[in-house]
């Protein structure tokens, strides 16, 4: 098993208050995108799940089990930082050793045929990493570590295109050949969305939003035109973002397109279009944002 509850959990630094009664569920098999803005507590509750901090309030409980009462079962957790936790004079090789001695389910082979595909020299060390292999070498361990839940918090930084491609690629297949929660933690949305069966937005200290990417796709689209035929259209709808340009005019619409509504589409000569996942993001968690 391989799922995360959290239950009424908040958490404040001093007097500020980051999170606050967060209830969420990570099922376990189900690849995760946690989506935010800077600062709205994405990487304090990874580091929570992950028991590095702990909650003001509330608990939190990996396949039924309190990690407060229980922290060896953090041991069923991989967790990829934004930080650099190996010494600055180990190796690639010996970092790969020595997190094998903490995990016992690390995949020494698997980790050396990824650094080959990223083409990660492993006898060099990790001060002499650029800041893309630094994230390369800690997503290869993540990978390597056969953890039940892996989760990494922005995973491509630094990355070139082609490195992110074998990334994707190397999630994917880790999820095929061996099922796991996976919950991915990144600003560049377009380009995991593919990959995403569910989506929890956090916003104003709390969860925004918590579906199946298929399902949240469906519950909005976008219509575009001249402007004054595109008002016509939405003057009774709930639009979550208008846009315009000279007379052209877009807006993104919350709700399905029913038979009257193509109808009135077509007589208005307006095209229509699915959201992005990543606009529908941005549209939500922008001034006025609302779902």
């Amino acid at each position: 098993m391989s799922s995360i509850q959290i239950k009424n959990v908040s958490k404040k630094f001093g007097k500020a208050e980051v999170l606050s009664q967060i209830n969420l569920n990570f099922e376990e098999n189900k690849i995760y995108g946690l989506l935010g803005r800077n600062g709205v507590g994405k990487t304090t509750l990874l580091n929570m799940i992950s028991n590095r901090i702990f909650p003001t309030k509330g608990e939190i409980l990996v396949d039924g089990d309190r990690i407060s009462e229980k922290p060896a079962i953090v041991g069923k957790i991989f967790y990829m930082t934004e930080k650099n936790l190996y010494p600055e004079g180990m190796t690639v090789e010996k970092a790969y050793m020595w997190t094998h001695a903490f995990y016992d389910g690390f995949d020494m082979e698997k980790a050396i045929e990824l650094s080959r595909k990223f083409g990660l020299d492993i006898k060099k060390k990790m001060k002499s990493l650029s800041t893309g292999y630094h994230t390369i070498f800690k997503t290869i361990t993540t990978l390597a570590s056969n953890a039940p839940i892996m989760i990494f918090d922005e995973p491509i930084l630094g990355m070139d295109a082609n490195h992110r491609e074998i990334f994707y690629k190397e999630v994917l297949n880790s999820y095929i050949e061996n099922p796991k929660t996976i919950i991915l933690s990144t600003h560049i949305i377009e380009e995991i969305a593919d990959l995403l069966e569910r989506v929890v937005i956090i916003n104003d200290e709390s969860i925004m939003l918590d579906e199946e990417v298929a399902q949240l796709i469906e519950k909005a689209y976008t219509v575009s035109g001249r402007e004054e035929k595109v008002n016509q259209y939405i003057q009774d709808k709930d639009c979550i973002h208008e846009g315009i340009m000279a007379s052209f005019k877009s807006a993104t619409i919350k709700g399905s397109i029913s038979e009257l509504d193509r109808e009135l589409i077509e007589s208005l000569e307006l095209e229509v279009a699915r959201v992005e996942l990543q606009k529908l993001f941005i549209y939500l968690t922008g001034t006025g944002g609302k779902w």
